[in-house]
């Protein structure tokens, strides 16, 4: 007497080998097949029970993976088939560049100025195995070989020397660089921000910067608030009183404060007309920089 299809299922269960159930919950037309009737498709190609006669297509789903979320917060809702929106409150820090990689960690800070050159040999210890490291500048490619070796979980740095790029590119973690290439210190507002937040685990999403798409890496700092924030603009409109950084190719940025907002176009120092902004920078000295050439820190 042939076995019941739940048994040969329970079986395969406790074997821990693949089997499929199928039972017909409805029946259209003429059918040799009763509502309920059942089948179990074993992986090597055998059945037990009948659904009938005919062919009996299945479609199964896709294998499951986990994806990482990144951050922690609240599911606000579900994109069907693609993903979640996740609500969480916190502050970000966003970098110019960055090779790709995402990690979360402990961040921990090796510098005390925003300039400060990084010594792989004599700042990088078993001490920082597992962390998210916040150095000034990195000159030296053995750098990156020590942090691997470690290995870190990622480096959030102000500049690094132009030569190293590759390295940069190719290193395991997430490396996210602040201000640029070359000798450039850590701007004061995304120094301020990280050094004063060490011991909190974040989030680094050291993904490339792409203007057109809206994408830049960024260090996620997740904080508890005593109340909701306010929606974030989908764009920042400039404004007085706001603090901005003043984004050069040929020299560091600065940061300092937006004064005023020029009408129409203003003729700058080059001889371009262009719209622009009065801005009084750090040092005391008031500046009209291109709105192209500004961006908004806080």
């Amino acid at each position: 007497m042939m076995a019941h299809p739940i048994e040969i299922l329970a079986k395969a269960i406790a074997n821990k080998q693949p089997a499929v159930l199928a039972t017909v919950v409805e029946v259209k037309g003429a059918s040799p097949a009763k509502v309920g009737a059942q089948i179990v498709l074993l992986e090597d190609g055998t059945t037990a029970g009948t659904v009938g006669g005919g062919k009996l297509v299945l479609e199964t789903g896709g294998s499951s993976f986990e994806l990482v979320a990144g951050i922690p917060g609240v599911i606000d809702s579900v994109i069907e088939g693609r993903g979640v929106i996740i609500r969480a409150t916190g502050a970000i820090i966003q970098g110019v560049w960055g090779n790709g990689r995402l990690e979360t960690g402990v961040m921990q800070s090796l510098i005390e100025k925003p300039d400060e050159v990084l010594n792989p040999t004599s700042m990088m210890d078993v001490n920082l195995r597992g962390v998210i490291v916040i150095v000034g500048h990195i000159d030296n490619p053995a750098a990156f070989k020590n942090a691997a070796e470690l290995p870190l979980r990622g480096l959030v740095v102000g500049s690094i020397a132009p030569a190293l790029m590759p390295l940069a590119q190719q290193a395991p973690y997430p490396i996210l660089i602040t201000d640029g290439f070359g000798r450039r210190p850590m701007n004061t507002a995304a120094f301020k921000l990280l050094t004063t937040n060490v011991k909190r685990e974040v989030t680094i999403n050291a993904e490339s910067y792409d203007r057109q798409n809206g994408t830049r890496p960024e260090v996620f700092i997740p904080l508890t608030l005593t109340q909701e924030p306010p929606e974030p603009r989908e764009e920042e409109t400039f404004a007085p009183g706001q603090v901005v950084r003043v984004c050069y190719l040929s020299h560091p940025a600065q940061t300092g404060t937006l004064v005023s907002l020029r009408p129409g176009w203003s003729v700058l120092p080059s001889g371009l007309k262009a719209p622009a902004a009065d801005v009084r920078l750090e040092s005391g000295e008031q500046v009209l920089v291109p709105l192209t050439n500004l961006e908004v820190l806080g």
